[in-house]
């Protein structure tokens, strides 16, 4: 929890055109320590969207987020398993919470490291240690568990989410599709698990490699929109476009990813002279990378398609085998075209809308102020902060309320009580209330007929 000195910043703080840079100098004369001026930032500030680091770095955060959506598997199984009528809505309320994380979190932590001048060098803000380093320094012993419970739910969750959609690809896919067509549950669930046991030690050992040649979070960060960001346009094609050419998907992820990788090597040796870990890790040798990669495959699909389209009319989609057909909670209501149609209308409307607002519009509105006041930083704090109770509260009140039913049953089930026909009356007694406020019309002349014949027959058994 040892600070630099504000006198020690500038004492030791390097000197470019007679303005303080961004670094402090440590003992062995190497540029470590975050202090001071920024460059090419507004007036050197942190307070400002003025910023050129940050509008690459939010380009190659882009490309990269639209290729983590995109091609992991886990939201796919995710949208798919999801009732219809409410997938989009979730997503997009889903997307609403998650940017609590880079808006308030990062946001906060990342400017109070640099405003208590904690001595984080470069490799260590890399690897994400700002958060824990700030916990600490201003909870101790607390701010540090609550990080590692933090993370360790977060690791766990997506773990999780990854080694299921990985076994599931490796089971249906390949195992069902190409090894045994006839393959049961049982079967399809014991590839799964093996799948997952070996899935969870290649991550692992992946994980080592990549700590043992110095790549950091932050450099696989930047760098894996240069692998997944060609497959993005092509599987937006795939799901919008019917000429979309399924064969030209596969040559533009794969073409565009050379292309994308080469451009990359290509920007760093043009900027530093050299391919090191360092010289491929700038803002601008991976931002070139991206840009390739999600540019270079979309021309690539859209012109094969046009030369070979595949005249797609989607009615396969809704042909496809499943193991086990099971369709229980889902109404007639949910599997109807027309729902479906008003999802995609509404999902496209909120959101362009809500992209177009976080992405162009509040940071246009964000540059007159150049270099934020003290009023206007409070006011973005403030907003942030609303932002992150507001999410918290959803993500932890929105679960209770949608399974209040069904949390109310178990209580009920285990204390003997009847909160749940208190809360939600049974559908029988609904109907019956309803039915009380229905007039009764008078039955047509042949059914009085058969009324009448069948009582006298009743009287005749009577007699």
């Amino acid at each position: 929890t040892d600070t630099i000195s504000v006198d020690n910043c500038y004492e030791g703080g390097t000197t470019r055109d007679d303005i303080k840079d961004t670094f402090y100098d440590d003992d062995d004369n190497t540029r470590r320590y975050a202090c001071g001026y920024v460059t090419n930032n507004r007036r050197g500030s942190y307070l400002t969207m003025l910023s050129g680091p940050g509008l690459m770095f939010g380009v190659i955060n882009i490309i990269g987020n639209f290729g983590t959506v995109f091609v992991d598997q886990s939201y796919w199984q995710s949208a798919i398993a999801a009732k219809p009528a409410a997938a989009h809505k979730g997503y997009m309320l889903g997307g609403m919470v998650w940017f609590t994380i880079p808006f308030a979190l990062a946001t906060a932590c990342g400017l109070a490291a640099t405003a208590l001048q904690l001595p984080l060098d470069q490799d260590e803000a890399g690897s994400g240690l700002v958060p824990p380093a700030v916990a600490t320094h201003i909870y101790g012993t607390k701010g540090a568990l609550m990080i590692a419970v933090m993370l360790f739910m977060a690791i766990v969750s997506t773990g999780s989410a990854e080694s299921i959609a990985v076994s599931s690809i490796a089971a249906y896919d390949i195992y069902r599709t190409y090894f045994n067509p006839q393959a049961t549950g049982r079967d399809i669930i014991r590839v799964s698990r093996y799948v997952i046991v070996i899935f969870g030690g290649c991550m692992g050992v992946l994980a080592v490699i990549l700590n043992m040649i110095g790549l950091n979070l932050g450099w696989v960060y930047l760098f894996m929109g240069i692998m997944i960001g060609s497959a993005v346009i092509p599987l937006w094609n795939m799901m919008t476009w019917s000429d979309a050419s399924a064969n030209g998907a596969i040559l533009a992820a794969f073409t565009g990813q050379v292309l994308a990788v080469v451009t990359w090597l290509v920007a760093a040796v043009v900027q530093s002279g050299h391919i090191t870990v360092a010289s491929l890790g700038t803002n601008e040798a991976m931002l070139a990378g991206n840009l390739v990669a999600i540019c270079s495959s979309g021309v690539i699909h859209y012109v094969h398609s046009k030369i070979y389209p595949q005249h797609y009319d989607w009615k396969s989609m809704g042909e496809i085998k499943l193991l086990d057909d099971d369709q229980s909670g889902l109404s007639e209501e949910d599997l109807d075209p027309k729902l479906l149609e008003e999802a995609k209308a509404w999902i496209a409307r909120v959101g362009w809308g809500f992209t177009i607002l976080i992405v162009v519009i509040w940071p246009v509105l964000s540059t007159p102020a150049g270099v934020f006041t003290k009023d206007y930083f409070s006011f973005w704090v403030f907003i942030a902060i609303m932002w992150g109770l507001i999410a918290s509260g959803v993500i932890i009140f929105l679960p209770l309320i949608e399974s209040g039913s069904q949390i109310l049953m178990v209580l009920d089930g285990l204390l003997g009580t009847k909160f749940h026909d208190s809360f939600f009356p049974p559908v029988a007694e609904v109907e019956i209330t309803e039915i009380k406020h229905l007039v009764v019309e008078e039955p047509a002349d042949d059914d009085k007929k058969a009324e009448k014949k069948k009582g006298d027959s009743t009287d005749d058994d009577q007699v």
